[in-house]
């Protein structure tokens, strides 16, 4: 079984297919691992200089202004996720939860979110050895944020929650002890850093995508064979026709079917 590199750069529609329903494996590249590090010791430095930053060591939102002392500041990560760990409905199938995993871990992987590599490595074990967290369907602010379905993501990571592993579904701790996972205690950044993205509405997107591109091609070769059995007149998908109308798709799909017929055509005289 092949490995799906993250690195923040090259990943597929493709990639996510494999990952969600295939369970390939994921592995982070090397280079990847050094900026996700690097950023981690800028936003350490100036944590330590006591700088001020919102979200590490400031409170969110209309409490932006309230500072939070160094002693808390590690709770503060904790609390964000319990507090928008809010999602009702029913849970998202496995493949869009591990479809949101990946795309999480890959946009963590560009170096910019001053999250650390351990915890970014036990969402990538946690794929790897099937710990599937249960994210219920609603709850997403939409463009503001899928706070809520990857903060329930998070507590499973954190030990908490409830997840689905091996076929049964249990607490988010019993999970990752039977996979023989260690639980991540959030630090500083952590959490805002985990939850604040909009990979629930790009793992369904890119899911839906594949299936509509597949769907498309089934479709094409479904007409083609169509035509053949009722005799049907091809000019019809004459590229001089199409090339009238600023139609792309349907331009590339009548060329298809011209390409299927000939192919099939072909075939018969030989």
């Amino acid at each position: 079984m092949h490995e799906v590199r993250i690195d923040g750069e090259t990943l597929t529609i493709e990639d996510v297919v494999k990952v969600a329903r295939e369970n390939e494996k994921v592995a982070i590249p090397e280079e990847a691992k050094k900026r996700v590090k690097r950023s981690r010791e800028v936003l350490e430095k100036l944590v330590k200089e006591n700088q001020v930053i919102y979200g590490v060591n400031t409170g969110f939102g209309a409490l932006s202004s309230v500072k939070i002392s160094p002693q808390e500041i590690k709770q503060l990560q904790t609390n964000l996720i319990r507090s928008h760990s809010s999602g009702v409905g029913k849970p998202l199938s496995r493949e869009i939860a591990r479809a949101l995993m990946l795309l999480r871990v890959n946009t963590l992987a560009k170096g910019y979110s001053g999250i650390r590599l351990e915890t970014l490595e036990t969402i990538v074990e946690m794929l790897n050895k099937g710990v599937h967290p249960i994210i219920q369907a609603k709850g997403s602010v939409g463009e503001s944020g899928d706070l809520a379905p990857l903060s329930h993501m998070i507590l499973v990571l954190m030990g908490e929650g409830k997840a689905e592993y091996q076929g049964k579904v249990m607490t988010g701790k019993e999970a990752m002890e039977k996979a023989g996972i260690k639980p991540v205690q959030l630090d500083f950044k952590e959490g805002i850093a985990l939850n604040n993205g909009t990979q629930l509405m790009t793992a369904i997107a890119a899911l839906t995508i594949h299936d509509a591109e597949k769907l498309i091609k089934t479709a094409e070769v479904a007409a083609a064979l169509t035509l053949e059995a009722l005799l049907g007149v091809s000019d019809a998908f004459d590229e001089k026709i199409h090339r009238v109308r600023p139609h792309y798709g349907q331009a590339i799909t009548a060329k298809n079917v011209r390409e299927l017929i000939r192919v099939r055509a072909s075939l018969l005289l030989n």
